[in-house]
């Protein structure tokens, strides 16, 4: 069973890379290629969402505790880290319908939100959420300089 930190590299790592999927996603837009831009958008969704499923798989039914390893800044990280994840799936959501429906304006606006969410989400998470135990050690190894 994996541990709080290795959950926590996890998902750094596939949200790195579905990040790499989104910026491929804008550079599709950006050289007029608005159907490689829905494609690489409706997989950026799917990656999402089965990561959100099985995340709660791993925290709610195989009892990963994903906090026990941070100390209390980083517990505060994850709050701040929470409030842009929470909405960012009905936004992801909404703006993949939007998009299918080719209800431009409200795709774009809806876009401007998502990105401001995914920029916090990942800020958050790539920098502030630790993937390493924080917790001090039992019996800590004394620094060189330190006196016995």
């Amino acid at each position: 069973m994996p541990t709080g930190p290795q959950v926590i590299l996890i998902l750094k790592i596939a949200v790195g890379l579905v990040t790499a999927l989104l910026l491929a996603s804008a550079v599709a837009l950006a050289v007029k290629k608005p159907r490689l831009h829905g494609v690489l958008n409706s997989v950026l969704t799917l990656l999402t969402l089965v990561t959100v499923i099985l995340f709660e798989v791993v925290i709610r039914f195989l009892g990963v505790d994903v906090k026990a390893h941070m100390n209390e800044e980083a517990r505060f990280a994850l709050r701040i880290h929470l409030c842009f994840v929470i909405p960012l799936t009905p936004i992801l959501l909404w703006m993949l319908i939007s998009g299918w429906k080719r209800r431009i304006r409200m795709h774009l606006a809806v876009s401007v939100l998502f990105l401001i969410l995914w920029i916090g989400m990942f800020v958050t998470g790539m920098f502030y959420l630790p993937h390493y135990d924080q917790r001090p050690a039992d019996n800590p190894v004394p620094q060189r300089n330190e006196p016995k």
